[in-house]
């Protein structure tokens, strides 16, 4: 599945329709073991160094975006399901687009640990765009308490639902602010080197070629390979760790944001805090060519 908004915007395949009786269907649940090694370089793949991310002295916490490393095999392996409770093909099923996505920490991640991942379908409905689907997945420790429940939002462009609209039930949403626009609480600049995405692709250990490989990036409709969509949202949260949680990423409890427009390499991208209400930090991020690469934003603070 494309990892951003956008992805697949150039591409006008007619899709065969989605099925919207496979709401309520699970894969089967997947363990993941989560050492220093892999948490320490998705870190690194973002240019965060902090100690609590590297001091194995001490002990390292994961980054709040890690869980998109062990959750990302459990989407892949859903994917051979599709070819039997719907009518999308595989090859209809990897055009989906990564539009919303929503983590909530029910603790921090501390390796070594052995978790597993199980995912459900949790919503299918008609958009403007296509067909939207939402996918939810929890993951439990080896006493099977809550570590993180994520909802992934895909875009099938151009796919009709066969069947009723089932809306997903997600976590409820703070109400951002009215802000004026223009006038954010604070921004900073991200540099993108060129090859940040094949970086980012072995740390994460999220394998889609569109990331890497201009050939297949070309004939999927994009103008270049781009930077996963989970990667400009985990550059965000760096930043707004830094600066609104006093450099502790144990205190995120929350990480929202919808994808828009695609982040080419090299580039600059801007992250802009637009507000602050209580424990709820609200953003956006603008693409190098000033566009929004993510779209209501929030990371969500312990006290």
């Amino acid at each position: 599945m494309p990892d951003g908004r956008g992805e697949a915007s150039r591409v006008e395949v007619a899709v065969m329709p989605l099925e919207s009786s496979i709401v309520g269907s699970a894969g089967a649940p997947m363990v993941s073991e989560i050492d220093a090694r892999w948490t320490m370089a998705y870190a690194a793949a973002l240019g965060d160094a902090m100690p609590c991310y590297m001091d194995t002295i001490r002990g390292v916490i994961a980054h709040p975006m890690f869980p998109v490393c062990f959750e990302w095999p459990v989407q892949v392996a859903m994917r051979a399901q599709f070819e039997k409770s719907t009518s999308l093909t595989r090859d209809e099923a990897m055009r989906g687009v990564h539009a919303t996505h929503d983590t909530v920490l029910h603790r921090p991640i501390r390796p070594p640990e052995r978790l597993t991942t199980q995912i459900t379908v949790a919503g299918v409905e008609r958009r403007k765009p296509g067909a939207y689907m939402v996918t939810r997945l929890d993951t439990v420790d080896e006493a099977g308490k809550p570590v993180c429940t994520s909802w992934y939002g895909a875009i099938y462009r151009g796919a009709e639902v066969r069947g009723p609209d089932f809306p997903p039930k997600l976590a409820p949403s703070p109400m951002p602010p009215i802000v004026e626009e223009g006038e954010p609480l604070s921004e900073c600049q991200v540099d993108v080197p060129a090859g940040t995405a094949h970086i980012y692709t072995e740390c994460a250990r999220i394998f889609n070629p569109i990331h890497t490989d201009a050939s297949v990036a070309r004939a999927a409709g994009l103008p270049e390979i781009i930077l996963h969509g989970t990667g400009t949202l985990a550059l965000a949260v760096s930043r707004i760790v830094e600066s609104e949680a006093g450099k502790d990423p144990a205190r995120v409890e929350r990480i929202a944001g919808r994808f828009g427009a695609m982040v080419m390499m090299p580039s600059r991208l801007t992250v802009r805090v637009l507000a602050r209400e209580g424990a709820v930090v609200f953003f956006e991020v603008l693409s190098g060519e000033g566009r929004l690469a993510i779209r209501d934003g929030i990371v969500a603070l312990s006290a």
